[in-house]
């Protein structure tokens, strides 16, 4: 999302399907070095970007790009038709200030339930 591609583009690029993308990002999956050359150029960055951070011996580099684990919900929502649609009408709004205001829009919406 960071680099205004959905995970669904990014497979296409890469040969891969949406959920491998997602095993890629969670961490479920390692990133072989070919897959990562492959996606520096696709999101047009040195590769030195996905290390941006992580130092030798540091355990969280241990971890590769795994993220914290995310509850149930939020991956039910994802894979949902609601959610891919959600998601890809986001991402295809370029002015950041009308995304912030869709963000807080929701979360308006959702203290009102």
């Amino acid at each position: 999302m960071f680099m205004g591609m959905s995970q669904e583009k990014l497979g296409e690029r890469l040969g891969l399907t949406f959920q491998q993308v997602q095993k890629y990002e969670k961490g479920a999956n390692r990133i072989g070095a070919s897959r990562l050359w492959d996606l520096s150029r696709i999101l047009e960055v040195p590769v030195r970007y996905f290390f941006e951070g992580v130092r030798a011996g540091d355990p969280v580099a241990a971890e590769g790009f795994a993220e914290q684990a995310q509850p149930d919900y939020v991956l039910d929502f994802v894979q949902s038709s609601e959610g891919v649609q959600l998601i890809k009408a986001f991402v295809q709004i370029k002015d950041d200030r009308v995304r912030r205001s869709l963000i807080s829009l929701v979360k308006t919406l959702a203290k009102q339930d």
